[in-house]
């Protein structure tokens, strides 16, 4: 890409939040943006991973943990911003989201061209027909737009349930927020991916229950613990003052949601799969890494060598003829070497060679009785 405009960054760094490069989803695109939100008074230069449907946000190209993030599933629009900018080059952009209007700005009308692209086709599962692209950039698009829709295809089929510490078995699917963990490790893991979720199923103490483990911020971490049992006449209850009955796992997940108000939501850790072969390259004019997907079409084929020849074998010789009958027969053939008697000589056989003979001596007979 392009270098970069130096664009002027906030005074003090942003706080590193919780979340590493290697549990967000596949990475589509990235490249430093300069943003500015909708409460922020002054625009940032940060680095900016477009995966799956979700900006992230990091201080540099180099940073492992994000400071901010962006969900698409918000998106309302995406339109250029031509008001000037201090450096000519730059292009800006408006992406207003349903909590407001964030301005983007990036190198130049390229890389606008391509951030959108890649953006639209996120949100709307779909190459823009709109945009100024080659038709390797447009190439690229469909193969982000097929893998996006893959994994949220895989994000929406219900897990099975893994193997858990539980004497009794479990009724209908399990949600994907179950983990088969202690208390101590639910917390553990609450904790360090507080972006995931902050609530958990999980077995119980007994083995013959279950627990939802949940966590909040109110001054430092607050954990909670509800007991769900599982009912003889089928179903399931959240042990509570007011016990609340549910059909399935699901439903006491959905119960808890919808109790809180959506302050609890169900914690779900992604470890996606790559589909492509990526590498990262550096620009040599600017020294910026850009992520690349390998050519998905297969490499082409040595030629085949040719088949080996044998090598050549003379001919088996024929049996030399015997010396009496060619002296016998050759005699009296002309040297035209057109004669067909000749030709016959070349190969005789016996039978030919005793029928000349006694053929020649007929003819010295008449000769001779002529002469006489």
């Amino acid at each position: 890409m392009p270098s970069q405009p130096a664009i002027l960054m906030a005074a003090a760094p942003v706080k590193q939040r919780s979340g590493t490069r290697a549990q967000l989803p596949p990475c589509y695109y990235e490249g430093y943006l300069e943003k500015r939100g909708p409460k922020e008074k002054i625009s940032r230069r940060l680095w900016t991973c477009l995966c799956g449907n979700t900006l992230f946000f990091f201080n540099n190209a180099k940073d492992t943990h994000y400071v901010e993030k962006m969900d698409l599933s918000g998106f309302v629009s995406l339109k250029d911003d031509c008001s000037r900018d201090r450096n000519l080059e730059a292009a800006r952009l408006i992406l207003r989201m349903k909590d407001g209007e964030t301005k983007l700005t990036v190198a130049n009308l390229e890389a606008r061209e391509l951030w959108k692209g890649f953006l639209q086709s996120v949100v709307d599962l779909s190459v823009p027909s709109c945009l100024t692209l080659l038709p390797g950039q447009v190439q690229m698009l469909r193969e982000v737009v097929d893998r996006e829709r893959n994994r949220r295809r895989a994000a929406r089929t219900p897990t099975r349930a893994p193997p858990s510490p539980l004497s009794v078995p479990l009724l209908g699917e399990i949600p994907s927020c179950f983990r088969p963990v202690s208390r101590t490790e639910a917390e553990v893991l609450l904790e360090r991916h507080p972006d995931c979720g902050n609530m958990l199923l999980r077995p119980g103490r007994d083995g013959s229950s279950l627990a939802v483990t949940t966590r909040q911020d109110l001054n430092g971490s607050v954990f909670r613990h509800y007991r769900v049992t599982q009912r003889e006449q089928g179903g399931y209850v959240i042990d509570v003052e007011n016990p609340i009955p549910c059909a399935t796992l699901h439903d006491v997940i959905d119960a808890l949601v919808e109790k809180t108000a959506g302050t609890l939501q169900p914690f779900l850790l992604e470890e996606p799969y790559e589909e492509n072969i990526t590498f990262v390259s550096s620009n040599e004019e600017n020294g910026e890494r850009i992520l690349h997907c390998a050519p998905s079409s297969p490499l082409p084929k040595a030629p085949a060598l040719p088949p080996k020849q044998e090598r050549w074998k003379p001919l088996p010789r024929s049996p030399a003829p015997d010396r009496r009958i060619l002296s016998a027969v050759t005699s009296p053939v002309p040297s035209s070497p057109s004669s067909p008697m000749r030709r016959l000589v070349l190969s005789p056989s016996p039978l030919l060679a005793q029928s000349l003979t006694e053929e020649l001596k007929m003819k010295l007979e008449k000769r001779r009785t002529s002469q006489d």
